[in-house]
């Protein structure tokens, strides 16, 4: 039998959270382009909200974001009054006071923003949305930095999920990563959280960090699980230097290589599934309970920027610098240039440094990856009928499903693809093979496991 931790642990592959990927956006889309594409949208369709605060206070070695480092109050607010204005200058081009069923503030740190700032983002999005009331407004938050009076702020203007930033609880790691928080802080701020009335919580953990070890792992799951999180992401750490300089202050020699990361990923998984948590996609875990665990069973579950979600909503339109907009045409990326990004909302027009339009076969591999992702599972050739793109004609131009075959990584049944239980782990790999993308340009990914 194949070594497939040896064979496909260590192939570089995107992690399929858009499709086509950020890395083959162009500037042929622009800002009259995306302004099209919100005019176009169906009035009725619900919308999700993306607003990226790009602020934090100290540097993560292990991050991946787009974020710059600022304690400055007075900048962080007058950059919440762009965003204020980069929301109406979309809204001029949507159809009228369209429903939001999602908004999402993802950083950076978004309670840099503070209180006021906070607040004055909601009522500009209540303001010029009609955000429904089982719409889930969710933000991302650094433990480390969460006041009792921003946790107020935060129940006070309806948030109702959030994503505490946990990685690892192993002291050595925390140093080796630049992100010292004990146990203790992050319970505090769960306490504040839950206080506040802010219910559903998630936990983002991670493996494959420097010194990190299968002990140190499964001792912060179970440190991680005694706090009742409702849903737990575990991502792979992304060394990719070449992308992220800071990255270059972790030490490569204590990373763990393919056989050590699988190895750890495993014991996560594990570890999760024994305290009850259900196995969402390739790097999630939710409760029984919760909506996503619900939503394995009947095909509910999507992909986007922010990993796997229940959210169904066909259109996400992202405010802020570097925020990438995923709508039925295509995507639209701002630029992550600050004061490029200020200078064009300011004049009154959108930011949109690049994107891409989709076009039939993009649809057709964009479902089909979506699902592989998500359920592990395809009918390839439905999803191609479905997006008019002749079957035998797309699967023609598909490389590597034979040899993951032989390998026993997937199976084909119909015009359906399984992923089997061994084939799991490399399910990106699995969809690489129908990204016709893949091999252009210069585009770098992380590992695959």
């Amino acid at each position: 039998m194949v070594d497939s931790v040896a064979k496909y642990g260590s192939a570089r592959v995107p992690r399929y959270t858009s499709y086509p990927t950020a890395p083959h956006f162009h500037d042929g889309v622009d800002g009259a382009a995306f302004g099209g594409w919100l005019e176009a949208l169906d009035a009725t369709a619900p919308l999700s909200l993306y607003i990226h605060v790009p602020f934090c206070d100290r540097l993560c070695w292990y991050c991946g974001c787009h974020t710059t480092i600022s304690n400055d109050p007075l900048r962080i607010a007058a950059y919440a009054d762009v965003l204020v204005r980069e929301i109406e200058i979309a809204v001029a081009a949507l159809p009228v006071n369209m429903p939001v069923s999602h908004v999402h503030f993802g950083g950076g740190t978004p309670t840099q923003l503070g209180e006021e700032s906070f607040a004055d983002l909601m009522a500009a999005l209540r303001r010029h949305f009609a955000i429904t009331p089982e719409a889930e407004i969710a933000i991302e938050i650094d433990p480390t930095t969460l006041t009792p009076v921003m946790a107020d702020r935060l129940g006070h203007e309806g948030v109702s999920r959030a994503s505490l930033g946990v990685q690892d609880f192993t002291e050595e790691v925390q140093q080796a990563i630049n992100r010292v928080q004990p146990v203790e802080m992050v319970a505090d701020a769960v306490t504040m959280l839950r206080q506040a009335g802010v219910a559903a919580l998630n936990f983002d953990l991670m493996y494959g960090l420097p010194h990190q070890t299968e002990a140190d792992i499964a001792r912060t799951v179970d440190q991680a699980v005694a706090l009742a999180p409702d849903r737990v992401a575990m991502f792979g750490y992304a060394h990719v230097p070449w992308m992220r300089k800071h990255q270059q202050m972790i030490e490569e020699a204590a990373l763990a290589g393919p056989q050590g990361r699988a190895a750890q990923a495993d014991t996560a998984a594990r570890r999760l599934e024994f305290h009850g948590y259900r196995r969402i996609g390739m790097d999630h875990f939710s409760r029984a309970d919760d909506a996503m665990a619900k939503h394995l069973e009947d095909g509910g579950l999507h992909r986007n920027f922010q990993g796997y979600t229940d959210d169904a909503a066909v259109a996400l339109i992202g405010f802020g610098a570097s925020a990438i907009s995923a709508l039925p045409q295509g995507y639209a990326q701002n630029t992550g240039d600050m004061r490029a990004y200020r200078n064009a909302v300011l004049a009154g027009e959108f930011a949109t440094e690049r994107g891409i339009a989709l076009d039939a076969r993009d649809r057709a591999c964009r479902a089909i990856i979506e699902r592989l992702m998500c359920d592990f599972a395809a009918d390839v050739r439905a999803l191609c009928r479905q997006h008019d793109v002749d079957p035998d004609a797309a699967l023609a131009d598909v490389d590597g499903l034979a040899e993951l075959e032989r390998d026993g990584l997937v199976s084909r049944k119909g015009g359906t693809l399984h992923i089997t239980s061994l084939g799991r782990p490399y399910v990106r790999t699995v969809a690489a093979c129908f990204d016709t993308y893949l091999g252009r340009g210069a585009g770098r990914h992380s590992q695959a496991v």
